[in-house]
């Protein structure tokens, strides 16, 4: 891997254009904070990968019907829920911002370890994460992405599927690998080993798209 860029001067100017960026370069989260870009970003192992445009009224939507009925079951619980744009930093080691490599945004996490929240984001794994997924995302991004929540321990990974109107839970095992649920659809419901006792109807989550 190349050595990360430094990090950036205070005086520098902040950089506004992606293509000012050399994607040959690896990069941390030091010069994540020095971007302005139009265009979402995330970094995944030090290498910059450009979000999907801006979630669809449905993806919102089914954001909301998702992040609604968790958030209101956690009130007066220890874990606080949390929807994007939200940085999640992926330290190795260090916390430092300049030896972070990885940060993502995911479309809802679940942290309930207060100590790995600051007034950025949070530092370290969120104990569940919810990805909606899109006609915009591209088979690498998934694949990257499901890597780094299961190197780093995510404890459980929701996909949701928009097209199939349904979601797939991975729960990391023992052994520290992610083993798939069923998948789950319409007229059934899901529930959380991270969360016990909450319980999410399908039909709820996409109801009312049209």
């Amino acid at each position: 891997m190349n050595k990360p860029v430094p990090y950036p001067d205070l005086h520098e100017e902040p950089v506004h254009e992606l293509n000012d960026i050399d994607a040959s370069l690896t990069y941390s989260y030091a010069n994540y904070l020095n971007w302005l870009f139009h265009d979402r970003v995330e970094l995944i192992r030090g290498k910059i990968f450009k979000m999907s445009p801006a979630p669809s009224r449905v993806h919102q939507e089914i954001s909301g019907n998702i992040f609604n009925p968790i958030a209101n079951f956690l009130k007066s619980k220890s874990c606080k829920v949390y929807a994007a744009p939200f940085d999640v930093r992926f330290p190795k080691e260090s916390k430092e911002d300049k030896d972070v490599l990885t940060v993502l945004q995911p479309d809802i996490c679940v942290v309930c370890d207060k100590s790995k929240l600051d007034e950025r984001g949070c530092v370290g794994a969120p104990d569940l994460i919810v990805e909606i997924l899109s006609p915009g995302n591209t088979k690498v991004e998934l694949l990257h992405k499901y890597q780094v929540y299961q190197e780093f321990g995510v404890k459980e990974y929701w996909v949701v599927s928009q097209s199939d109107q349904s979601i797939l839970i991975y729960t990391l095992n023992e052994f520290g690998k992610f083993q798939p649920s069923k998948i789950y659809s319409l007229s059934e419901k899901v529930s959380s080993t991270v969360l016990p006792g909450f319980e999410l109807a399908l039909d709820d989550v996409f109801s009312d798209l049209d």
